[in-house]
């Protein structure tokens, strides 16, 4: 069950990553996509129905993370106590920005939580990229399954590494330039005139980014995090995932050249879902590597909780989640098309 439940904590995040991901994104390019109020607007209208309830994966998945795994979920939320916090004070920022922007017609009020908005979506990015990052590089886990890790050191990976390294920054870049393509891409789809022209634009700069520091992490991580190798011995048929990966990019660049705003989206997806079950792929039957000392890391096996829960639990969580298919699927259905100014809102 433990093996399961892993599956499902990595379908989940990667439901979250491909839809919360594009709105991440778009805010990210927010202050760069937009040149007048107008078309801040129609960028906050393009992900406005959409966005809240893209961070029910979210929710829902530190939900199963706490039920599932709890182990994992008491050292995680323990050792990353302050890098927690800054995305915690970072997701009510970037709501509080969406909401708050309108409330008040004033030539220095809406600007500023323009940026607001727009910084704390790139950081978030940023932040999600190093804790994957982490997830996949390991931490330094003492033998009764605890740890500290201060937000950096010396940037070095190793013993002492910290939150932030030369590994987990650069997991953390790929992360921006994914999503930041992902963002421009839905912005493109959404919108239309000059907007989404400059969205195309941002879409194919960033696409470069995201080619080149795919193929970089990937051998980095062939490096950092020796379990690859073994799970790639072992299990061959696991180079499915970065081949989907790579046709998800392909697709990108197709869909691009065609100015196929759909069809280069759905491939933008396929990218991200192909790069996290790579990532999965890559550490099981690990949850949360150990640096040093193997022995001491957090496994699907001692970090799960007892069969008998395991098995009650999926009863509730499949119905559930088919609950939240069913929400998203109608609300994409409900608010689809290209997105205009007229009506209230944003």
């Amino acid at each position: 069950m433990g093996d399961l439940w892993f599956c499902l904590l990595a379908f989940m995040g990667i439901m979250y990553v491909i839809l919360d991901g594009f709105d991440l994104g778009a805010g990210a390019i927010h202050l760069v996509v937009a040149r007048s109020d107008a078309e801040r607007r129609l960028v906050l209208r393009s992900i406005g129905p959409v966005w809240d309830g893209n961070e029910v994966w979210l929710i829902a998945a530190g939900g199963t993370l706490y039920f599932a795994f709890p182990t994992l979920y008491a050292a995680s939320f323990s050792g990353f106590y302050l890098p927690l916090m800054i995305v915690l004070w970072l997701l009510m920022l970037r709501g509080i920005a969406i909401e708050f922007r309108s409330h008040v017609d004033s030539p220095a009020w809406t600007p500023v939580w323009d940026v607001v908005f727009s910084v704390s979506s790139l950081l978030l990015v940023v932040f999600y990229g190093a804790a994957l990052g982490n997830v996949v590089r390991g931490v330094p886990l003492t033998a009764e399954g605890w740890f500290f890790a201060p937000l950096w050191t010396d940037l070095r990976v190793g013993p002492e590494a910290g939150i932030l390294d030369w590994y987990t920054v650069t997991v953390g870049l790929t992360a921006l330039a994914a999503l930041v393509m992902h963002g421009a891409l839905w912005v493109q789809l959404k919108t239309e005139g000059a907007l989404q022209a400059r969205a195309r634009r941002i879409a194919a700069g960033a696409w470069w980014g995201a080619v080149g520091l795919t193929l970089l992490i990937t051998v980095l991580t062939w490096i950092v995090q020796p379990q690859v190798q073994v799970n790639v011995a072992n299990h061959p048929w696991g180079v499915v995932f970065p081949a989907v990966a790579a046709a998800g990019l392909l697709g990108v660049r197709r869909g691009l050249a065609h100015r196929a705003g759909a069809s280069s989206f759905l491939a933008s997806a396929t990218y991200l879902a192909g790069m996290l079950a790579s990532a999965a792929f890559s550490v099981h039957p690990f949850v949360l590597p150990a640096i040093g000392d193997a022995r001491h890391a957090l496994t699907v096996d001692n970090a799960a909780a007892p069969e008998a829960g395991l098995r009650i639990g999926l009863a509730w969580w499949v119905p559930g989640m088919l609950l939240a298919v069913a929400y998203c699927a109608y609300t994409y259905r409900r608010f689809r098309g290209k997105v205009t100014l007229e009506g209230e809102g944003y």
